[in-house]
């Protein structure tokens, strides 16, 4: 499957295909409004805000597997908007691991791996998709967005 095939729903309601995103890089990361490292919502946003003109989005995928989540995506959405001041596009709450998991992270963690094999370990693992749909790159939980900054450039 292409990571252009995978349809999301955005916290809005509206479902779509991520082809809407073709020719840009995307940085696809999974959230938790609750989680010790919600700092990163503030460096994720400073990425979107500086590179958008570039072709590069930050895609926002609310989790609650770690619990660490608010009840609805709505509430998400509106945490991330309200506390951190996110733009970005947020998502419906998924499901990041096992058989349940969206189709999106089943894709991205069967192409990269991590401490835990393929599984996602934590709120804020970050997967770089370049502009042509390869997903050439994931960062763990703590890796803080300041840090991979270069990473990103190169598929600018």
């Amino acid at each position: 499957m292409n990571i252009y095939d995978i349809k999301v729903t955005a916290d809005s309601g509206e479902t779509y295909t991520l082809d809407r995103y073709k020719g840009k890089t995307m940085l696809i990361v999974n959230t938790a409004t609750k989680c010790g490292l919600v700092g990163q919502f503030e460096d994720l946003e400073r990425l979107y805000q500086k590179y958008a003109k570039r072709d590069f989005v930050v895609l926002g995928f609310p989790s609650n597997q770690f619990k660490q989540e608010v009840g609805t995506a709505d509430q998400a959405s509106q945490a991330c908007r309200l506390s951190y001041g996110v733009t970005f596009p947020m998502h419906e709450i998924v499901k990041v691991n096992g058989e349940d998991a969206h189709p999106l992270f089943k894709l991205v963690t069967e192409e990269t791996k991590g401490l835990l094999g393929k599984s996602v370990k934590w709120n804020f693992t970050k997967f770089l998709v370049d502009k042509e749909g390869n997903i050439v790159k994931r960062f763990g939980p703590t890796d803080k967005p300041a840090k991979f900054e270069k990473e990103i450039e190169k598929y600018l």
